[in-house]
């Protein structure tokens, strides 16, 4: 699954470069736009949960600049007992080149308490499904 984002003029700083915390709006909406293709958002409320980040580990590998076109992919990476990790990259289209990638932790939280829980047997199992079908 892909995410495709032009950069324009308000995602640059004043190296007229995309600043580095444009990079992780990217992440998200790739994210979201992940979450609407593979999980079920009822569920979610159904069941009174609800997947947070917990760790983002950046690297920002070559500048992005104005008029870019970057893909951002995201796929499953691990599946633990209390969280899981979405592994994400940046490419520019016009030449392929990584511009950063990110390894992304979540994990599964009570929406009430707000205390990480351990992931359901269905969400590991979608989860799993998801990574199969990824590769």
């Amino acid at each position: 699954m892909s995410t495709l984002i032009k950069v324009y003029g308000f995602h640059l700083d004043v190296f007229e470069h995309v600043n580095n915390a444009r990079y992780l709006e990217f992440l998200e909406q790739a994210r979201w736009d992940w979450i609407k293709q593979h999980l079920d958002f009822s569920w979610f409320k159904r069941n009174g949960v609800a997947l947070v980040v917990a760790n983002i580990n950046i690297n920002y590998r070559l500048p992005a600049s104005l008029g870019d076109e970057l893909i951002i992919d995201c796929q499953v990476s691990e599946i633990g007992i209390k969280s899981g990790v979405l592994a994400q990259k940046i490419v520019r289209k016009s030449d392929n080149a990584l511009i950063s990638d990110a390894l992304i932790t979540f994990v599964l939280i009570d929406s009430k308490t707000k205390k990480a829980l351990t992931l359901t047997e269905q969400l590991k199992e979608k989860l799993e499904y998801v990574r199969q079908s990824e590769d």
